[in-house]
């Protein structure tokens, strides 16, 4: 059992037009850093964390959690795709329900990788766990990523006040299971 449900993890990688989807390595160790101590990146998460901090705690070979993929664009990573059980600060709407994250360096933004690689994300999701719909909380301010929770079909639940900013949570109904 895995945190998104009763899935062998890791999947094999998942290819998309541009993209693999697939579990982290070593090579990405230093990816990694750099996407967790963004400002950029994390200007609507709370702010980055700092680099000599991230540099002590993560391990030479990062952890394949389970929901998590590297995207990879031509050999290197360019992001992270993240689909988890929704716990901890969630709204009941959200309880219980798998969670899409993504981070995308900034070098990346602008080129459609993150509709793309979020986009295989959720169509493995729906071929492993059909029927199981997903949620995604966004800032409202955030509005690249507003534009892309669109793109991928979520549509409004309710909007809240958290972390000192309005979020937006979003539901993608559940793809029926094939009968």
């Amino acid at each position: 059992m895995t945190e998104i449900g009763p899935v062998a993890w890791p999947p094999d990688p998942i290819r998309t037009e541009r993209l693999m989807l697939r579990k982290s390595e070593a090579r990405d160790r230093a990816t990694f850093v750099e996407l967790l101590a963004s400002p950029e990146v994390h200007a609507y998460l709370g702010g980055p964390r700092p680099r000599a901090e991230l540099e002590r705690e993560i391990p030479g070979v990062p952890e394949p959690w389970p929901g998590s993929f590297v995207v990879d664009l031509d050999g290197a990573m360019i992001g992270q795709i993240l689909l988890r059980r929704a716990k901890g600060h969630c709204r009941p709407a959200a309880a219980g329900k798998a969670d899409l994250g993504y981070l995308f360096l900034p070098r990346a933004w602008g080129f459609g990788y993150a509709a793309e690689a979020c986009a295989a994300a959720l169509g493995w999701f729906d071929g492993v766990l059909p029927g199981e719909p997903v949620v995604l909380i966004t800032q409202t301010a955030n509005v690249r990523s507003m534009r892309l929770a669109a793109k991928l079909g979520f549509t409004e639940v309710e909007r809240f006040q958290a972390w000192d900013a309005e979020q937006w949570l979003g539901l993608r109904s559940p793809v029926a299971p094939p009968t």
